[in-house]
């Protein structure tokens, strides 16, 4: 079926299609806005709006949405982030603590948990990314977990049809 994605969102009831939405983003304001765009025309719609609603939402909501995710690494989760962070799954116990290190780092660092779409990562290039971001500013890092979401936010609106 062509616009999969447009034809579920727009069939859902308002609070079944509000939890959908939030399963692919935790930002509130960005739900919400999704939900004032329906009924979407098409898939590349369901898309434009997704980028159009996430990249107007401020430095607040954006850490409402980083919230919503697990640490790199760390077993907990839906079974969307455990399906995401999978090249995770083989990790001896002295990457598990890079890991819990690199995280504590950067959450310090930053304030808010290090955010990368990891979906067909290795645990060796998501370590080298973290410790690359680790050198950014508080402002460019911002933009670049933004876009991680931004990321991930599509790929999660692809799995409520694949799923």
């Amino acid at each position: 079926m062509v616009d999969r994605i447009a034809h579920h969102l727009n069939a859902l009831a308002e609070p079944d299609a509000r939890a959908a939405l939030l399963r692919c983003c935790g930002s509130r304001h960005w739900v919400e806005q999704m939900l004032a765009g329906r009924p979407f025309t098409d898939d590349a719609a369901v898309f434009a709006a997704a980028e159009r609603c996430w990249w107007a939402l401020g430095p607040n909501d954006c850490l409402e949405a980083f919230a919503a995710h697990p640490r790199i690494g760390e077993r907990a989760g839906d079974a969307w982030s455990r399906a995401e962070q999978s090249g995770m799954a083989a990790t001896d116990v002295e990457m598990r603590r890079a890991f819990t290190d690199g995280n504590r780092a950067y959450e310090e660092r930053f304030g808010h948990v290090f955010l990368i779409c990891a979906t067909g990562r290795s645990a060796d290039d998501l370590a080298d990314e973290l410790r690359r971001r680790l050198g950014n500013d508080p402002a460019s890092e911002l933009r670049i977990a933004a876009g991680e979401q931004a990321k991930i936010t599509r790929l999660r609106l692809e799995k409520l049809v694949t799923a």
